[in-house]
């Protein structure tokens, strides 16, 4: 087998890994680059291989850096299936049109305001382009061995979010595990995920790999957040990933007022993306660890708000409230708006809930800056800001580990991807030094041939 790295090195974005036996190729996600602007540029460039000659793509799970790339893969003449779970493809035809639409949107604000330096700004793709998509997917259970030519694959649960799996790949000598990113063994919301078996060469993300998650309680500590803002009588703005990070705020926003942490306050939903997230943990309850009792009194806590005009009216809102909306980083969609409107209000608060990838204005507010550029102009921050990194999806440095011990023989060796570079290769260091594994960081482009 031969591998490819064409995205997911030195960066958490655009994960897409070309394995290459014989005459058969499959792409291992497909994922979309953000952050900084030279990343993004990458989304625009020429694939370093014939799309036509592509057999199929595996996803590991509908994220948009794993697989928000599917449309202009579409678009360059890939006719090929789309290999996933379930509750992977219902998450695709949610996030894939909205991801169209955005950037539709982008590009129109773009023309409109005059603030681009193309013109016309043009979206990625379309929404409509997004849609043309759905019904190349097939859905394959986990533990169901699936052919693609000249190689076998296996999905395995791996936690995360919603139908989230890391995948064996085979041929008739050897075996490579993509990870997938590894879930944490304290997800409030999702099941255990399963140990690595013994595949010869395991390809691991380290989004974390360079420091492990606080200890604290975080029930506790989202508590003071909420009840400081509370009584400043302000708005607590959470911009979160419409896939798992919501869900997740809305368990323990439920947790903090049935344990009496802070009183009971509106809390609004306003993406309509999550809205259809959500209805679908109630869909695949059997997924996650929730019980379908507990799942209905989570989702049934927030107000779910779809329409442009409801809101615009949120922008007008007075506190004390709870506003959640997507996207996690701030690259775009509602929450830009909101963050306009309570950003310059020194009685809300602006709560950033997990990794902020380089160049996003997640990672600028994170930093301290007291300006922040929104739509082509600079809105003053006097808003209290917090980031949290407890509610993480993704595995620590700690946890990787323990997840790469549960092997039960030892691989040949460790491809460590999906990592900033110093995150990379802190884990690569680690994995030396604690498992004696042979461990590496290969570049942008690099091909590695295996078994």
């Amino acid at each position: 087998m031969n591998i490819q790295f064409i995205g997911g090195v030195g960066t958490v974005t655009g994960s897409k890994y070309l394995v290459t036996q014989g005459k058969t190729k499959v792409l291992v996600d497909c994922g979309l680059f953000q952050g900084l602007k030279v990343l993004r540029q990458r989304n625009w460039k020429s694939l370093p291989f014939e799309v036509g000659e592509l057999d199929a793509v595996v996803l590991t799970h509908a994220h948009l850096d794993h697989s928000g790339y599917l449309p202009v893969l579409f678009n360059n003449g890939f006719q090929g299936n789309i290999y996933c779970t379930p509750p992977t493809r219902d998450l695709c035809e949610i996030l894939l049109p909205d991801s169209g639409h955005l950037q539709e949107e982008d590009a129109r604000y773009a023309n409109k305001k005059g603030f681009s330096k193309h013109s016309p700004a043009l979206p990625l793709y379309t929404e409509a382009q997004a849609r043309e998509v759905f019904p190349y997917f097939q859905t394959v259970m986990f533990g169901e061995e699936l052919e693609i030519g000249e190689l076998r694959c296996v999905f395995q649960p791996i936690g995360h979010i919603l139908g989230a799996s890391s995948v064996i790949v085979s041929n008739h000598k050897s075996s490579l595990l993509f990870s997938g990113d590894i879930g944490r063994p304290t997800d409030f919301l999702m099941r255990t995920r399963t140990n690595p078996d013994s595949p010869d060469w395991i390809v691991m993300e380290s989004t974390y790999g360079d420091r492990n998650h606080s200890d604290v309680d975080p029930i506790s500590a989202l508590g003071q957040v909420v009840q400081r803002t509370i009584d400043r009588a302000g708005v607590l703005l959470i911009p979160a990933f419409a896939v798992g990070r919501t869900q997740s705020m809305l368990y323990c926003l439920n947790q903090i007022f049935e344990r009496g942490i802070a009183p009971r306050v509106p809390v609004y939903v306003n993406s309509p993306m999550a809205t259809d997230v959500t209805k679908l943990y109630q869909k695949y309850h059997r997924y996650h660890a929730l019980t379908e009792e507990e799942c209905q009194t989570v989702c049934s806590l927030a107000r779910f708000v779809r329409s442009e005009q409801d809101s615009k009216k949120l922008n007008e809102l007075s506190g004390p409230a709870v506003v959640i909306s997507a996207s996690g980083m701030l690259t775009g969609g509602r929450v830009l708006h909101h963050l306009k409107a309570f950003a310059p209000r020194p009685e809300n608060t602006i709560m950033l809930t997990g990794y902020q990838a380089p160049g996003t204005r997640g990672s600028v507010l994170a930093s301290g800056a007291r300006h922040i550029k929104v739509h082509g102009e600079y809105v003053q921050v006097k808003a209290e800001v917090v980031q949290i990194d407890f509610l993480s999806a993704h595995a620590d440095q700690q946890e990787l580990l323990a997840w790469l011990a549960k092997t039960t023989k030892s691989p040949r060796g460790v491809i460590v991807v999906h990592g900033e570079s110093t995150a990379s290769d802190a884990l690569r260091y680690k994995i030396k030094e604690k498992s004696r594994l042979e461990a590496f960081v290969p570049d942008y482009l690099e091909s590695v041939k295996i078994g």
